[in-house]
């Protein structure tokens, strides 16, 4: 029974070591683009350190990469949860997407943060400092209620 219990960890160990071959793209910049938000739009030094703290992980080009998103099968995971993030909403990106869609988007910020739906409950658990206060909440509720009615007027124009 010994012998079976050594050889099955011998192979755990050794499939370990050859997933760690399988890594995911990790896709990260540092310098701001033509269409990121803050080009596309007014964002408030306050709303830019929410979003930085809070969303720029899986909402933009920007992700911080942490030490356990470098070892497999997390890696995956991680890299899944990024790659489904940017394709949502990609702050980064903003400039490339129709002004109805960013209409959607700014509406959906507020919706998602009200219900407790963004940040993401499991992204929390190891990113305490990225939960939302009520100040934040109401903060980007603001912004996003703002720039909402900054484009209606526009569309009246």
């Amino acid at each position: 029974m010994k012998k079976i219990i050594k050889i099955i960890l011998i192979v755990v160990f050794i499939a370990f070591v050859v997933i760690q071959a399988f890594r995911p793209d990790r896709i990260s910049v540092n310098e701001v683009n033509a269409d990121d938000v803050t080009k596309k739009m007014q964002v408030p030094e306050n709303v830019q350190q929410i979003l930085k703290r809070s969303c720029f992980d899986c909402h933009s080009n920007y992700t911080v990469w942490p030490w356990y998103s470098n070892i497999a099968p997390m890696s995956w995971l991680v890299a899944k949860d990024v790659r489904n993030g940017r394709a949502k909403m990609n702050f980064s990106e903003w400039g490339k997407i129709p002004a109805a869609k960013q209409e959607a988007r700014l509406e959906d910020i507020c919706d998602k943060i009200k219900e407790d739906e963004m940040p993401l409950k499991e992204y929390l658990l190891l990113h305490g400092d990225a939960k939302l206060s009520q100040q934040d909440k109401d903060v980007l509720c603001r912004w996003s209620e703002l720039e909402l009615k900054k484009r209606e007027v526009e569309d009246e124009k």
